[in-house]
């Protein structure tokens, strides 16, 4: 009897080959990935070392200072060090996990990335969770009836709020809804992320807190969840026409139930991709926002260094957003893999 049960000779082969086929292929994005962080870091340090601007200028500006006090600066800073020097000691302090000292802020570039992450997440999170939602609802109702006037109208509306430049729509909304224009009276703050003459605990925090979130987030949303009714809504579009939706149908089962439990489940992969290589740009994206609601995260911080220029500052946020986006990236391959079928069998 245990004969007929056990598996034969080629068919643990065949498990053995599909269980060890995960490590060469993990092992494979893993030096992708690496390659791709050390090319970022080349290019990184080259856009930051040839910006026109003068630093210590900046930072001496409206101090009296002599031409010897300015060329002690520069050396104290490493200025005139040669450049192979310089991306020597940035590759090599990035290795070791330090990002250098802020000449702006004078202290280490990896304590203020601490003080503004959270900040950062917490905006980035709320808006990729809405985006996500909304996105991947109104995708899978407009390819379901697409052609119809619901699908016109969010189309539309989505591709038209995808085209907008966030600056823009961000100024828009500020003005709108913080200062007021005519008959709309001013109702959220223009900008921060709390009111510090408010308590900075409790349910009054909260509160506070969730008002100074809205038009940030609200931007974000605006512009990002098209790209998931756009991917969504193709997808559901061409499995419409799969012969297993038919096999369903003639089954019985009603229209709804074809959709929620066989259409969509499929016609998510490429979508669950999507929204992990969003992830890591969209933590990125997070300088236009936060720098026009003076919003306290990474991409404000990346906003000032930006007008010295602090170049540590500028290298140790251009390594959190790089790495954020080859992480998500990564994740993305691996996620897929387990999703696709089709993947695991090359």
């Amino acid at each position: 009897m245990s004969s007929l049960t056990a598996p034969g000779p080629a068919k643990v082969k065949e498990q053995g080959v599909k269980r060890s086929g995960f490590l060469p292929y993990l092992g494979s994005k893993l030096a992708a990935a690496l390659v791709s962080f050390f090319v970022t870091l080349v290019i990184g340090f080259v856009i930051f070392s040839l910006m026109p601007a003068d630093p210590v200028r900046t930072l001496t500006r409206g101090r009296p200072t002599s031409e010897a006090q300015l060329a002690q600066i520069r050396v104290q800073l490493g200025l005139d060090d040669p450049v192979w020097q310089r991306f020597l000691t940035f590759v090599g302090d990035t290795l070791k996990g330090e990002l250098g000292y802020s000449w702006q802020f004078q202290q280490s570039v990896s304590s203020l990335v601490a003080d503004r992450l959270g900040p950062t997440l917490l905006l980035m999170g709320t808006a990729a969770l809405l985006s996500i939602a909304l996105g991947l609802w109104l995708g899978i109702r407009s390819g379901w009836r697409h052609g119809s006037l619901f699908d016109r109208i969010a189309s539309g509306t989505s591709l038209t709020l995808w085209s907008v430049p966030t600056f823009w729509l961000g100024m828009i909304l500020l003005v709108a809804f913080s200062v007021g224009v005519g008959p709309i009276p001013s109702l959220l703050p223009a900008g921060g992320m709390s009111d510090p003459s408010l308590p900075q605990e409790g349910w009054t925090h909260f509160v506070d807190v969730a008002r100074h979130l809205v038009l940030p987030c609200l931007t974000m949303v605006l512009v990002v969840f098209a790209q998931y009714v756009t991917v969504m809504r193709t997808s559901i579009i061409d499995e419409m026409g799969s012969p297993y939706l038919l096999t369903a149908r003639a089954k019985g089962l009603t229209d709804d139930a074809v959709r929620r439990r066989h259409a969509v489940p499929n016609a998510l992969l490429p979508s669950v991709t999507m929204i992990f290589m969003h992830l890591g740009v969209l933590v990125s994206g997070a300088i236009t926002v936060e720098a026009v609601y003076s919003w306290p995260g990474l991409g404000y911080l990346t906003y000032e260094a930006l007008k010295i220029p602090d170049l540590p500052l500028l290298q140790g946020t251009f390594i959190i957003f790089s790495a954020s986006v080859i992480i998500m990236n990564l994740l993305a391959d691996v996620v897929y893999r387990f999703l696709d079928p089709r993947v695991r069998a090359h």
